[in-house]
């Protein structure tokens, strides 16, 4: 069976071909194609799942279509429903009109939906989930119903919950404008974990930015050359023999450079460039989660001190027999209970966090380890295709200089 990295990576336009012998599930987001125009155009995609799990009843394989704000209302739905799992990053939307029905645009954003749904369906708690089975089975108009029919609870997107962690991170005091300072989780292990991510993002990003660099001096470095070459070509037509052919071989050997580093280029975006991208989102998914469990710890020790409060306040109402202990009962075990609820689900948070970050570091350690492999195996190819470009040129230029 494929390891959950190996379904991830797998970006091929066919259909997974797992094995029958164990439970499996996995998907291919295959055959974009464009509807609508104007501003109502988008681009729908072919969702091919593959499984043997008694929980999908409509057979090994399943095909449906989606389009952006399905994966979009997925992504949503974990998020609010699995507190504390790092949920998988979507590719972003193009914020400019001209390249959003663009070929490698929308390559770039297949190939991220598929490595999205392998991740969830590879996930040993989210793959449970029955959203991720209305997403891969339900008929376009039913998801279309469910995708319409979200009430309050799943309209906050993880961005609101970024700026939740930026509040709950901030170092100004409340104390100064006279409020009550934050509550905030202090521990070395979470003061580790946080480190940990912000470095990770900064590096990330920084690494991303120079991959985009290289992928740019490639395709310019190409251009640049197929446009020599066009020009010694024709410099060469105006020459006769054999300075015209000389001219002529240079051209086309700048050609044919000029072609290899285009392709280069190609390979470093989608196999380097788009994975460090990929990451960068990954670790905003998990500075959200982070964000949440920020919030139910505050939450937890909000209601812990409510408690006591109640609890003192039902003591001091019990010792002067007043006719108000009855409802003072009813509120403290009220609150009692929602606090302990609330101290329940800020531990569920943090164990799971506390899976969810080996998990995460084991996957990032395969797949980074594969991108930066093939981004060597790819310069390496690339230099050896320069070099015996023009050293298959050289006994021409050596002759012609004699």
């Amino acid at each position: 069976m494929e390891s959950s990295t190996e379904q991830a990576r797998n970006v091929m336009q066919s259909p997974r071909s797992p094995p029958s012998s164990h439970p499996y599930l996995s998907a291919s987001v295959t055959d974009p194609v464009k509807l609508g125009n104007g501003v109502q155009a988008y681009i729908s995609y072919r969702v091919i799942t593959k499984t043997n799990l008694p929980e999908y009843h409509q057979g090994p394989e399943k095909i449906v279509i989606r389009r952006y704000s399905d994966f979009v209302w997925l992504r949503d739905r974990l998020f609010e429903k699995y507190k504390g799992v790092f949920i998988p990053p979507l590719p972003e939307k193009s914020a400019v009109e001209k390249f959003r029905f663009s070929a490698e645009f929308i390559e770039m954003r297949r190939a991220a939906l598929d490595i999205f749904v392998n991740r969830i369906a590879s996930h040993p708690e989210l793959q449970q989930s029955e959203d991720l089975r209305t997403f891969l089975q339900a008929d376009e108009e039913t998801m279309e119903r469910f995708r319409f029919q979200e009430t309050g609870l799943f309209n906050k997107k993880p961005a609101d919950f970024m700026q939740m962690f930026r509040d709950v991170q901030s170092k100004v005091s409340d104390a100064v404008l006279g409020k009550e300072k934050p509550v905030e989780e202090t521990t070395p292990e979470y003061e580790k974990l946080k480190h940990y991510i912000f470095e990770l993002e900064n590096h990330l990003a920084e690494a991303q930015k120079h991959a985009y660099r290289l992928v740019k001096r490639h395709r310019e470095l190409g251009q640049s050359l197929l446009d020599f070459g066009k020009a010694v070509k024709l410099l060469g037509a105006c020459e006769g023999e054999p300075t015209g052919k000389l001219f002529s071989d240079l051209g086309t050997k700048s050609e044919l450079v000029s072609m290899k580093l285009q392709k280069e280029a190609q390979q470093v975006l989608m196999n380097f460039e788009e994975p460090l991208k990929d990451y960068v989102r990954y670790v905003q998914s998990i500075k959200a989660t982070i964000a949440e469990r920020g919030a139910a710890f505050k939450q937890h020790c909000e209601l812990a001190e409510t408690t006591k409060l109640k609890e003192i306040n039902l003591d001091k109402l019990m010792l002067t027999r007043s006719d108000k202990v009855g409802e003072a009962e009813i509120e403290y075990r009220e609150i009692k209970a929602e606090s302990e609820e609330a101290t329940m689900r800020f531990e569920r948070i943090v164990k799971r966090m506390n899976e969810e970050i080996v998990r995460f570091q084991e996957q990032k350690t395969e797949e980074m380890g594969v991108a930066f492999h093939q981004f060597a195996k790819g310069q390496a190819r690339l230099a050896n295709g320069i070099a015996d470009a023009w050293r298959a040129l050289l006994p021409k230029l050596e002759a012609a200089s004699v």
